[in-house]
C-alpha cells in the first residue's frame, strides 16, 4: 500500500491515458459512456493506480462489482486453481462440482425459506432475461409490470424493462411488447405530488395508482406475469422506496397471482447490510436476479427462483457459458470472505457513520438536497435549490470529475446523484479521506470556482 492517498502525480488524464484514450476510439464502439478518461493499469483492495502512476480510491468498485476488493489474494488463489484444473467444458451439456456448490451457497442465502434452484448465466443482462422468460412460462401470462427510473440491461429483453435513460432505448424499438412501465416511489420527488417529508404517502399513492388506474382500466391483472423492480434502484440515481412500498407490492401480486421479481445485481451480495437489500422490508419473492459481485470480477450472473416455479423443460432456456468453472470459483471464494470477513456487518455500520457524516456535510451546504441508502450503497443528491430540488446536474458532473482529478473515483447516477458504492472492505481512512475530497469539491463548485 503506498504511505499516502490519494496520489495523483500528473494531472489526469496523463500523457500515457491520453494516448489510450485516442487508440480506444479509433477500435472499440462508441456506445461505450465512460464517466471520464480514468485508464487503469491495476489495481489492489480499494485502491486503482492509472497508467501515468496516479492512485486513486476506489468509490465505486468497478460499478458495484468488487465487494471483496480488487485482485483480493484468496480470489485469485481460487481462480488460479480452477484454471489450472478446467477452464470449461459447457455447463449447459454437461456437469461441474463447482457450478452445484456456487448454487446450493445462492440458495443458502437467498431471501426467505422456500426451496429454491438456480439458473447460471453471464451477466446480470441475462439473469433478467431468464427472469421473464421463466415468469411467461410459469404463469402463461403475457403482461409485465416494471418501474420508471429502473435499469435491468440492454439486451431486447432486458431493455424492455429498463426507463432510466431515454438515449438507453431510442432507436432500438418496438421493444418486447407487453411491459407497462409505472412510477417508481422516489419520494425526494414523488411522481404523484406527495410532500418529499412523507414517503409513506408517495408509496401508498404508487400502490394504489397500480391498483387502480392500472390494473382496474388498462391492464387485466389476470394476465400479468410479473412485477418486476429493484429494491433500491440504482442508474435511477440510489432511490430507496418508502419502507411500506415492497411489502405492499407483494400484498398486490399475491392478490392477483403475480409473481414477484427481485432485481438485485446492483444491490445485493451485502452491499445493502444485507445479504440482499429485499431482506430490509422482510420480503421474499419469487425469483431474483444476481450479478455483478457475484462473480467476484469475473461474469456471472443467476436467477435464483422458487422451485415450484422453476419446472421449465430440458432445453426451454441455457447457457454455453454460464456457471462457467472459473467464475463459479471466484463466486465461491468471494462468498466465502464476505461471511468470514463480516463484510455485510460491515456495510451496515460503516454505512451508518457514512449517513452520518453526508448528512453533516448537508448541513453545510446547500447543494446537497437529499442524503439516501442503506449500507454502503448511499447517494447524494445535488439540487440547484432546495425550494425546487431542481437537479444540478452539470454541477453533479463537475463534482465528480473534480473529485477524479483529486484521486477519488467517484461516479454520478440517476438526475443528479453522487453515488458512494466503495468495496464493502474499504479502509475506513480511505472512505472518510474521499467524503472530505468529495466535500471540498462540493464547496468549490457551490462557490462557482
Amino acid at each position: 500500500m503506498p504511505d499516502s492517498v490519494p496520489r495523483i502525480v500528473v494531472e489526469p488524464p496523463g500523457p500515457r491515458a491520453r494516448e489510450l484514450v485516442e487508440e480506444d476510439s479509433s477500435v472499440i464502439s462508441p456506445s461505450y459512456v465512460r464517466f471520464y478518461p480514468l485508464v487503469v493499469d491495476r489495481a489492489e483492495g480499494s485502491l486503482l493506480y492509472d497508467v501515468d502512476g496516479n492512485v486513486f480510491i476506489d468509490m465505486n468498485a468497478g460499478l458495484a462489482v468488487m465487494a471483496v476488493g480488487h485482485c483480493h489474494p484468496e480470489v485469485v488463489a481460487a481462480i488460479r486453481e480452477q484454471a489450472g484444473r478446467l477452464l470449461h467444458y459447457s455447463n449447459t451439456d454437461f456437469y461441474y462440482k463447482i457450478s452445484v456448490e456456487v448454487a446450493k451457497k445462492l440458495v443458502q442465502i437467498s431471501p426467505g425459506t422456500s426451496p429454491k434452484k438456480v439458473y447460471f448465466g453471464n451477466s446480470g443482462a441475462e439473469a433478467v432475461e431468464a427472469a421473464l422468460k421463466l415468469s411467461r412460462w410459469s404463469t402463461r401470462r403475457q403482461y409485465i409490470i416494471a418501474f420508471i427510473g429502473a435499469f435491468h440491461g440492454r439486451t431486447f429483453g432486458a431493455l424492455s424493462l429498463t426507463a432510466s435513460k431515454p438515449v438507453q432505448r431510442a432507436g432500438f424499438s418496438p421493444l418486447l411488447p407487453g411491459v407497462v412501465h409505472v412510477p417508481y416511489p422516489y419520494a425526494y420527488r414523488c411522481p404523484f405530488g406527495a410532500p418529499p417529508d412523507d414517503p409513506e404517502e408517495c408509496a401508498q399513492r404508487t400502490l394504489a395508482f397500480m391498483e387502480d388506474w392500472v390494473f382496474h382500466r388498462y391492464v387485466p391483472p389476470e394476465e400479468v406475469a410479473a412485477i418486476v423492480f429493484e429494491p433500491i434502484q440504482g442508474e435511477g440515481g440510489y432511490v430507496v422506496p418508502p419502507d411500506s412500498f415492497i411489502p405492499g407490492l407483494r400484498k398486490l401480486a399475491d392478490e392477483h397471482g403475480i409473481l414477484l421479481v427481485d432485481d438485485e445485481i446492483q444491490s445485493g451480495m451485502g452491499r445493502t447490510g444485507r445479504w440482499w437489500a429485499i431482506e430490509h422490508w422482510g420480503v421474499e419473492p419469487d425469483i431474483m436476479t444476481s450479478a455483478k459481485a457475484l462473480g467476484g470480477g469475473l461474469p456471472l450472473g443467476a436467477m435464483v427462483a422458487r422451485s415450484e416455479i422453476m419446472g421449465w423443460p430440458g432445453g426451454s432456456h441455457a447457457s454455453t457459458f454460464g456457471g462457467n468453472p472459473v467464475s463459479c470459483a471466484a463466486s465461491l471464494a468471494t462468498m466465502r470472505i464476505i461471511e468470514r470477513e463480516g463484510l455485510v456487518e460491515r456495510a451496515r455500520d460503516l454505512g451508518e457513520k457514512v449517513m452520518k457524516r453526508l448528512n453533516e456535510m448537508k448541513e453545510e451546504h446547500d447543494m446537497i438536497g437529499d442524503v439516501r441508502g442503506k449500507g454502503l450503497m448511499i447517494g447524494v443528491e445535488l439540487v440547484k435549490d432546495r425550494e425546487t430540488r431542481k437537479p444540478a446536474k452539470k454541477e453533479a458532473s463537475e463534482v465528480m470529475m473534480r473529485a477524479w482529478k483529486s484521486g477519488v473515483a467517484v461516479i454520478t447516477a440517476g438526475l443528479s446523484t453522487i453515488r458512494i458504492a466503495p468495496p464493502l472492505n474499504i479502509p475506513e481512512e480511505y472512505l472518510f479521506k474521499a467524503l472530505d475530497i468529495i466535500e471540498e469539491k462540493i464547496s468549490e463548485v457551490e462557490g462557482g470556482r
